[in-house]
């Protein structure tokens, strides 16, 4: 019987959440059922049984602005729809994000969404929720293959797909520096040798690279060992820098992330290469990086594909929201890629927005 009120309440939930989309798409926002929604989002005041209650468990916040942003857009498209959304933080411990799911459905959320911090260590928790009836969304980290069954979505960015926007660039720029005659060096900077990401992201800049350069057989791409500073920009330094040095003809660097970009840019600068014969590419869409290219149009970095953690964190509402109504049919294969881009000088200014961390979707 829990459950099938559950379920009556769900279905008034969900009315009044249609109800306040299709008030805010005409902008007559002074309905009462609708007012105040976006503003109670994540707000610890008791919410009517009529909203729709988003239970999220992130694995970290502090310390990463990309996290902070991923959260900030799942509570403002939780707002847009008047849902709240409840968030709890586990701090990068598998068991208390264990816990934590065990929290949210103690409190009778309807749908969660799950950062998780690892794959087969959430296990319990997907369990707990395929057997309390509710239906679960992955974000940035998705789970381990044996437990994507009782998921509803997964949702990112494809990052072979992002990491390839970078490569074509960089060949582009590359081809309009150097000529489409001789060698080109290439290395790649990731986190930590053998990690996913490092390879995925790696693997779709070559891609890029190599589908511009196919049409040039004049050019012979030479890729040296990809070099791993732990994401951080102390740890880049001294690999690119040996690199750079053992290498004085290195013409292109890509970094899997923006993070450590300071660190890349000290290393080259101590191997006297960073200037006009290097050109760069990243990935993140930091803003730092953006600014760096709306300040310095002509300098080496070039390129920077974006993926775009706020525009994630709403992706991954609008499927909860999915999830609760039962449509599969908006995450097909139950896999969702948000769409990305790759910021270069002409367009970063379009791009540019001093108050935000990360590069959000147009308009």
């Amino acid at each position: 019987m829990q459950r099938i009120g559950t379920g009556i309440r769900r279905s008034k939930r969900l009315a009044t959440v249609a109800l306040c989309a299709s008030i805010l798409t005409v902008g007559t926002l002074g309905l009462a059922g609708c007012k105040g929604g976006a503003a109670a989002v994540g707000g610890s005041g008791k919410a009517s049984d009529e909203r729709l209650v988003i239970g999220w468990s992130q694995r970290g916040i502090s310390g990463s602005d990309w996290w902070k942003t991923l959260v900030e857009g799942g509570q403002a498209e939780a707002g847009k729809v008047g849902a709240r959304l409840e968030l709890l933080d586990a701090n990068g411990d598998t068991v208390r994000q264990n816990a934590d799911v065990q929290t949210l459905i103690t409190k009778g959320v309807d749908v969660v969404v799950m950062n998780p911090n690892d794959p087969i260590g959430v296990g319990p928790s997907i369990q707990a929720l395929k057997d309390a009836g509710i239906p679960v969304v992955t974000v940035n980290s998705s789970v381990d293959k044996s437990l994507v069954p009782d998921m509803f979505c997964y949702v990112a960015e494809d990052q072979e797909h992002t990491g390839s926007l970078a490569g074509k660039v960089a060949a582009q720029r590359a081809l309009e520096k150097f000529g489409d005659k001789g060698k080109i060096k290439i290395v790649g900077i990731g986190g930590f040798p053998g990690d996913v990401l490092s390879d995925l992201r790696f693997n779709g800049f070559m891609a890029g690279w190599n589908s511009v350069m196919q049409k040039h057989p004049g050019v012979t791409t030479v890729k040296l060992d990809t070099k791993y500073g732990e994401w951080k920009p102390d740890k880049a330094l001294a690999p690119i820098r040996d690199v750079a040095t053992a290498n004085p003809d290195l013409k292109v660097v890509y970094s899997m992330s923006d993070v450590m970009h300071g660190g890349i840019v000290q290393g080259l600068q101590q191997a006297g290469l960073w200037g006009d014969g290097i050109i760069m590419a990243s990935y993140d869409g930091g803003m730092g990086a953006i600014k760096e290219m709306v300040d310095n149009p002509k300098g080496p970095l070039q390129a920077d594909a974006s993926n775009q953690p706020w525009d994630q964190g709403a992706a991954a509402v609008r499927m909860a929201i999915a999830a609760v109504k039962g449509d599969q049919a908006q995450c097909p294969g139950k896999t969702k890629y948000i769409d990305t881009t790759v910021v270069t000088p002409a367009d970063a200014a379009e791009y540019y927005v001093p108050k935000d961390t990360y590069v959000r979707a147009k308009g």
